[in-house]
């Protein structure tokens, strides 16, 4: 081979005068000669019969896709949902004050269902977390036990009003 390694193939010859001499596609690369000749010495008859199914049913022959070049030179830079325009209440995917007034554990569910991106969002939209938390920097599990206690803090203040 052009890198100077060996390939090895396995040719199958017929036994009598009529019929066609088959070889396999490469069965093995190694580094010299005698590495080659030492992995013939160690085939078997299992191996021999599946490389001769090979031989007889060949791979059709690989394709090679264009050659593409990517449109930018890097990834997209990283996206934080506070640079996004601020949320209001009606536009997050859930209102975790009208599905906790169906308790608590329906809440916690219901958020566990969701990504941390859209939890964070939750948070950002009702205003849930205190000043200097970035709910975009917490953990889903973060996020559900803030969300959480917030809508609990706030819903006992409405009730004992």
């Amino acid at each position: 081979m052009p890198n100077q390694q060996w390939q090895g193939w396995i040719e199958f010859i017929p036994v009598g005068e009529n019929g066609i001499v088959l070889r396999s596609g490469r069965e093995t690369t190694q580094p010299n000669r005698q590495d080659t000749e030492y992995w013939a010495t160690g085939l078997r008859p299992l191996y021999l019969q599946g490389a001769l199914r090979r031989a007889l049913t060949p791979l059709p022959p690989r394709v090679q896709p264009p050659e593409l070049k990517p449109a930018y030179d890097g990834p997209a830079p990283y996206f934080k949902e506070r640079d996004a325009p601020a949320a209001k209440a009606h536009d997050s995917i859930l209102n975790p004050f009208s599905v906790y007034q169906k308790g608590e554990l329906m809440l916690r569910g219901q958020l566990m269902a969701l990504s941390a991106w859209h939890l964070a969002n939750i948070a950002e939209a009702y205003a849930l977390a205190n000043k200097g938390i970035d709910p975009t920097l917490l953990s889903r599990l973060e996020l559900v036990d803030l969300i959480v206690s917030a809508v609990k803090r706030r819903e006992g203040k409405s009730a004992s009003r």
